[in-house]
């Protein structure tokens, strides 16, 4: 029989991965290098199989069965590490580290009002944060480097068991002097001609705009990297776009001269959801969560 590897061995190989330097692995593992790559060439050596090409040379590169076995090393990382996180949970719910996970469009809107009712209500949790998008967090989640992320749907979350808790609809933001902006409301059909300002590739609301309007053809050249650099190019008159609501009684447009008027047409909104791993002991603190965030996100 095989011998099984080491949580040790299986920490090396996963941090090497994300890191792709043996110096950088090392230093984040608090080994030697010469005991990373000891530890990597016995792993090698137990299961009689190459996980480096070492015809590479200097670069880390992995063989395609190399890359296999960090997928499954990180699941078993996280699972081990939730065999602590049970015994944590049922010793002492809400307590201690939490590794949340939150995307950039929800973030800054939604935990300068979260923050104060967590500290209230669970005064031993430290919570810890990590701001990105969508699938990288996921990524991180998955590898057992985040516990529970706030992110929006519709999204890519297989693997993932989520809850949703506020639908967060999305308003049209307009040039103040666009002729949409004498209107009280805005059909979505009205916009499927126009030019769109959009966030960059890999942020979820781009992609959740688009399916809005169906505006593909019609994004702009540029695309922001926030949202509220977003802001700043509608007032420049560069174009349109949707903003969520959750954003805007944040005050994004305060000090503006963007015009905001609500959407008419079916799906024009985002979900807010909480997600985390299938099968993670700290279920119950999770959606202990969900009254809280739910309150802080209602506008």
């Amino acid at each position: 029989m095989t011998p099984l590897p080491t949580p040790q061995q299986l920490r090396y190989l996963v941090t090497l991965a994300e890191t792709g330097h043996f110096g950088r692995a090392a230093a984040a593992c608090a080994v030697s290098q010469s005991t990373l790559s000891a530890g990597i060439l016995v792993l090698e050596r137990q299961l009689n199989a190459q996980i480096l090409d070492r015809s590479a040379g200097k670069h880390v590169v992995f063989t395609s069965l190399g890359h296999e076995l960090v997928g499954k090393a990180r699941a078993a990382l996280a699972a081990v590490a939730a065999v602590a996180e049970a015994a944590d949970a049922a010793r002492a719910p809400m307590t201690g580290p939490l590794r949340l996970g939150i995307i950039p469009t929800i973030g800054p809107f939604l935990l300068p009002r979260l923050m104060p009712s967590l500290r209230r209500d669970y005064p031993a949790l430290k919570l810890l944060l990590r701001e990105d998008q969508t699938e990288r967090l996921l990524d991180q989640l998955d590898g057992g480097q985040l516990d529970v992320l706030l992110l929006a749907e519709p999204c890519a979350c297989a693997g993932a068991e989520t809850l949703a808790v506020i639908r967060d609809e999305f308003c049209a933001a307009l040039p103040k002097d666009h002729p949409l902006a004498a209107r009280e409301s805005v059909p979505v059909a009205a916009l499927a001609a126009e030019r769109f300002l959009l966030l960059e590739d890999g942020h979820c609301l781009r992609d959740q705009v688009l399916a809005v309007c169906g505006a593909g053809g019609r994004a702009g050249d540029f695309a922001a990297t926030s949202l509220h650099t977003l802001i700043q190019m509608v007032a420049g008159g560069l174009g349109v776009t949707l903003v969520p609501r959750l954003a805007l009684a944040a005050g994004i447009t305060a000090g503006t001269d963007v015009v905001v008027r609500r959407l008419e047409g079916a799906g024009g909104w985002r979900t807010i959801s909480l997600a985390w791993r299938i099968g993670s002991p700290r279920v119950a603190e999770y959606r202990a969560l969900w009254p809280l965030i739910a309150a802080a996100a209602a506008v």
